[in-house]
């Protein structure tokens, strides 16, 4: 098939779909639900279904979009099967679908006012400086992995709350969100096991890759729960015992898994991404809750 036959062609939806990942839409619609609900404003349905279509299939998606098309090389090596080192999604595909998706985000954006447009704007500046040179800030594991840990879970809930408070959110949910941006630095580094040989041949530096199955696991570990001690400390001073108890409860769970995972973690990376994280992200939920005045 010739370039330009590649270029005309079509791409099946199915195939599209893949590029845009929808099993990672999850986290950012979770952090976003915990904006809202940190909130305490009243929930307009229009607006929440419009935040939750923004960060999960849109914004998400997008990044998920640039970097399939600018990992085309490194997926080669790791998993040829991805639509596009395959040439499912042929020619330059990949890269329409990106920007197709990026303008979306921001066409939805501008619906939902000045704070949630602004942090849509910074989300989708980090995907593209994550994946895209000059920046590529994916070949360096600590950066990298900071810009997603704010795409995944601080701007997310920053936006949840704008959007229904119609303002800047307080200063509480606004520490928060930072604090769980960094605890999932660590689970960003969990997420790079599995492809530690294709960035060690390509170049890329992440923490796995340049530091070592085991010590990568240790600092993951260190920087998922330092977060969460943070976050104790904070609920424990604005004087929310209850949720301080329940978060701590949650980080006590995840360090008892923590022993399994550095213990094997190349094998046990995945494992702990569908144990200890989901306890990480209730840990989420129960401050959003608690925010609310629920229980305090």
């Amino acid at each position: 098939m010739s370039l330009m036959s590649a270029q005309t062609q079509w791409p099946r939806p199915a195939v599209v779909l893949e590029v845009l990942h929808p099993i990672t839409w999850f986290a950012p619609m979770w952090a976003f639900a915990c904006g809202v609900i940190s909130s305490g404003a009243a929930v307009d349905p229009v607006r929440l279904i419009a935040g939750i279509v923004l960060t999960g299939p849109l914004v998400c998606a997008a990044s998920q979009a640039v970097n399939d098309w600018y990992d085309r090389d490194v997926d080669a090596i790791n998993e040829p099967d991805r639509p596009i080192p395959s040439g499912r999604l042929p020619g330059r595909w990949g890269l329409y679908v990106a920007i197709a998706w990026t303008g979306l985000s921001l066409i939805v954006a501008m619906l939902l006012g000045v704070w949630g447009f602004v942090a849509t704007l910074i989300g989708l500046a980090l995907a593209w400086a994550y994946s895209a040179p000059p920046f590529r800030l994916k070949k360096d594991g600590w950066w990298g992995n900071a810009a997603v840990g704010a795409c995944y879970e601080g701007l997310p809930w920053f936006t949840g709350a704008a959007v229904m408070l119609n303002a800047l959110p307080g200063t509480e949910i606004i520490v928060l969100a930072v604090l769980y941006s960094v605890g999932a630095h660590g689970i960003m580094t969990l997420n790079d096991f599995k492809s530690i040989d294709g960035d060690r041949q390509s170049g890329v530096r992440s923490i796995p890759a340049r530091y070592g199955a085991g010590p990568a696991a240790w600092l993951a570990c260190v920087v998922m729960a330092g977060a969460q001690v943070a976050v104790i400390a904070c609920l424990i001073v604005w004087q929310m015992p209850v949720t301080a108890t329940v978060v701590a409860a949650l980080l006590l769970g995840q360090v008892l898994l923590m022993r399994r995972l550095v213990a094997a973690p190349r094998e046990k990376a995945s494992w702990y991404n569908a144990t200890g994280t989901t306890l990480y992200v209730l840990g989420m939920m129960a401050c959003a809750v608690g925010l609310n005045g629920v229980f305090a």
